[in-house]
């Protein structure tokens, strides 16, 4: 075996909770909210007289032993939350983010942190089931789904560093953080397997092998059906809701039923996004992407008051599904898929790679005929085949290129 290198990786696996732990789970996390809140409280309203975070530290200490809602959190845990603190300051006067605000119970996603790993005492009991100790909780069954690092003999080498506890609309999960051990990356070659990938809305992904990975709908027509009724519903009981008047128990049912669609939906397209890369990094040592700026592709197209839009509802439409795409993620799943298994990932610029043909090179405008079809329009060559196919293969061959200039090559290993 090669040299090997230390990755960060997280590892989600589905917490299976009592009503008592879950009760248990949601105090400690309503903690860690209010918490945050009392600790940005007393750091902004002294104004330039901050406290130091020493300071702030015997404060929680204090609390945690006189207050008995804050003692439910784990010594650790509202440790956590300090240095999380700490660091968002610190990021926000670096310029790298804007200043901390507080968490409203309503938006902050509920979660715990339980910052030793040692505390967790991780093991497999069942092949469909593990078991993790959680401070102040016990022990609890979370689903088993892969091999963890340092749990099992056929898991990957290395160590669980720590975990946080997260609830979303389907309950609560537990993100192991370990340290994992993998070959270090190589230097990409012309001889080494590489594919090109282009990303698109009717094509999700298609490969210059000619391979198309595509999918259906993440709802079925009955689920569809039950959202479509119940965002009906809540747009009607929005209409008798007061500006500032907390939602009624009827209308906080069913954003409820619209939160649990809605993640349903999105864990489809992650369990989708996994497999495909997954499989996509075990037979490519290199890997070629666009460079897209997403960001700037969904921007609204509605204008201003004086200068308004054009085709502003097609404009949304397209927006919807490239953000249901999440062509994003799928790059950072790639990326350090890839990078496990040695090899790399390369970003290569997006214009030309549509328009160009990949059989002569020549970029001719008018040669996208279709949303599907390209037809090369050089007299001497006269290639024609699908778009998509044809932009995976351009993608491949400046990859290729970008790869093999050494010391001049952008290339995304982690």
């Amino acid at each position: 075996m090669g040299e090997l290198v230390t990755r960060h990786r997280g590892f989600r696996a589905r917490l299976h909770l009592t009503a008592a732990q879950e009760a248990q789970l949601d105090q400690q996390a309503h903690a860690a909210r209010a918490l945050w809140n009392l600790l940005h409280e007393l750091f902004t309203i002294a104004g330039a007289r901050r406290p130091p975070f020493s300071r702030m530290d015997s404060e929680i200490r204090w609390a945690r032993a006189n207050v008995d809602w804050l003692a439910v959190l784990p010594a650790q845990a509202a440790q956590a939350v300090l240095k999380t603190y700490r660091r968002s300051w610190l990021n926000c006067w670096e310029g790298r983010s804007s200043a901390p605000t507080y968490k409203s119970r309503a938006r902050a996603v509920p979660a715990v942190d339980v910052p030793q790993g040692r505390d967790l005492h991780v093991a497999r009991v069942h092949r469909r089931w593990g078991m993790v100790n959680i401070p102040k909780i016990g022990r609890v069954r979370f689903r088993w789904t892969r091999d963890l690092p340092g749990v099992t003999r056929s898991g990957p080498a290395g160590r669980i560093t720590g975990a946080r506890l997260i609830k979303d609309a389907l309950g609560w999960h537990i993100v192991f953080r370990a340290e994992c051990k993998t070959p270090a990356p190589n230097k990409p070659t012309r001889d080494a397997p590489h594919v090109g990938i282009d990303r698109g809305v009717a094509v999700p992904l298609a490969l210059s092998d000619s391979t198309f990975y595509v999918h259906g709908p993440w709802l079925d027509e009955g689920e569809e059906a039950c959202l479509l009724r119940v965002q009906q519903q809540a747009a009607h009981r929005e209409q008798y809701r007061k500006q500032g008047e907390r939602a009624s128990k009827r209308l906080s049912a069913v954003y409820g039923q619209i939160r649990d669609l809605r993640a349903r939906a999105k864990r489809r397209v992650l369990d989708w996004q996994h497999k495909v890369t997954s499989a996509i990094a075990e037979n490519y040592a290199l890997v070629s992407v666009e460079e897209l700026d997403v960001v700037r592709m969904v921007k609204s197209a509605s204008g201003t008051v004086e200068v308004p839009g054009v085709h502003v509802a097609q404009k949304s439409g397209l927006n919807r599904a490239i953000a249901s795409e999440a062509w994003g993620r799928t790059v950072e799943l790639l990326a350090y898929k890839v990078a496990e298994r040695g090899g790399c990932l390369v970003e290569v610029p997006a214009p030309g790679t549509s328009l160009r043909c990949s059989e002569c090179g020549v970029v001719s405008p008018g040669s996208r005929e279709s949303q599907s079809r390209f037809r090369c329009r050089n007299p001497e060559c006269g290639w024609t085949g699908n778009a998509d196919f044809n932009a995976s293969r351009n993608i491949d061959q400046a990859g290729l290129v970008l790869a093999s200039a050494a010391g001049r090559a952008v290339v995304r290993q982690t």
